[in-house]
């Protein structure tokens, strides 16, 4: 009797099909967010009852998605691509990357630059740091 895959990674084949639209997707979003018109039936075919439908919203950085995606297999999939993608990958070094699939099947691919760290806590860190080379040199 053969046995089939549980829900997990059932959408890896078809996000690995779409990489280099992806990346495409990430470099254009330079400028403004990108969009991309996916087939529905691609989606529904693999999984036409999924829990929540298709649609999920994943934030990525360095490979891994900083907001919670654990109630879609979707993004959880997307994810794991992506950060198999050198290219992917070295892109979410110096941003985060906003993934928003709707009800339509239409992706947006957003941007995001990093949050730098408040001055405030950079001269409190170089205080503690200056503290600590004076005490050793004494």
């Amino acid at each position: 009797m053969p046995s089939y895959p549980v829900n997990h990674s059932l959408y890896v084949l078809l996000w690995n099909k779409y990489k280099p639209v992806l990346v495409k997707l990430m470099r254009d979003s330079e400028q403004a967010p990108q969009e991309y018109q996916f087939i529905p039936h691609e989606f529904r075919d693999l999984n036409a009852k999924e829990k929540g439908g298709h649609s999920f919203t994943l934030e990525a950085h360095r490979g891994r998605a900083i907001n919670n995606i654990k109630m879609s297999v979707v993004a959880q999939d997307l994810i794991e691509i992506l950060a198999k993608s050198a290219t992917a990958y070295e892109l979410m070094e110096s941003a985060i990357y906003e993934f928003k699939m709707d009800k339509q099947y239409m992706l947006t691919v957003t941007k995001k630059e990093l949050k730098k760290e408040e001055p405030a806590e950079d001269s409190a860190s170089q205080e503690v740091t200056k503290e600590v080379k004076e005490k050793e040199e004494a």
